[in-house]
């Protein structure tokens, strides 16, 4: 199975896939593509490093949603995509993607859903003084992180925590969340389960 991974920042989770991939613990996934939004980001120089095909755009160069995506599409069609992980994604997908690949995006998301969702997910969660935080892989719909949840990962905050050690935590908690989702939903399309999760 053929993913794409689209990133806006650091790209750490895409790394993170690329590496399961290449080690044993996600043999049926291939990473062809990073898709990313940003010029400056450090995903692409980790895409470069690991020898991953980029396909980079500005917003600001189209017209519409609609037209980015459609540029967005012929690319996932050429390196023959057939599931998309949003993973520091900072833009809401809209309907040519939503279409194309209904029920074969998910994305990651810095909170235990649906609480705190969109941007700044740590630091909100933080300031509002819970003591439990985490991180969410779900389906992606219409809307801001309000597709349906696969799968979470809880933390507790303790008094010693700052905010700087809650991000790098919910960080490992996401990588270790993302590959085992993952590992499920390849398992599912390889057995042809109906369902969510079904990839075929």
């Amino acid at each position: 199975m053929r993913i794409a991974v689209f990133a806006s920042g650091s790209g750490s989770n895409f790394e993170a896939i690329v590496q399961a991939t290449q080690d044993g613990r996600l043999p049926s996934l291939e990473v062809a593509l990073l898709v990313c939004d940003q010029a400056k980001a450090y995903a692409i120089k980790r895409a470069e490093r690991l020898g991953i095909p980029v396909f980079l755009f500005s917003a600001k160069d189209y017209v519409s949603k609609e037209a980015f995506e459609q540029e967005i599409l012929v690319q996932l069609k050429q390196e023959e995509i057939d599931f998309i992980v949003l993973a520091g994604y900072m833009r809401l997908i809209g309907n040519v993607l939503l279409t194309s690949y209904q029920g074969r995006m998910i994305n990651l998301h810095p909170s235990l859903l649906p609480a705190f969702p969109g941007k700044d997910a740590i630091k909100k969660a933080w300031e509002y003084g819970v003591k439990v935080m985490g991180a969410t892989v779900h389906f992606v719909d219409e809307g801001m992180d309000t597709g349906p949840i696969i799968d979470q990962e809880v933390i507790f905050v303790h008094k010693e925590d700052t905010e700087e050690s809650l991000q790098q935590k919910i960080h490992e908690v996401e990588h270790r969340l993302l590959i085992r989702v993952l590992q499920g939903l390849s398992e599912e399309a390889q057995l042809g389960i109906e369902g969510k999760g079904n990839l075929d």
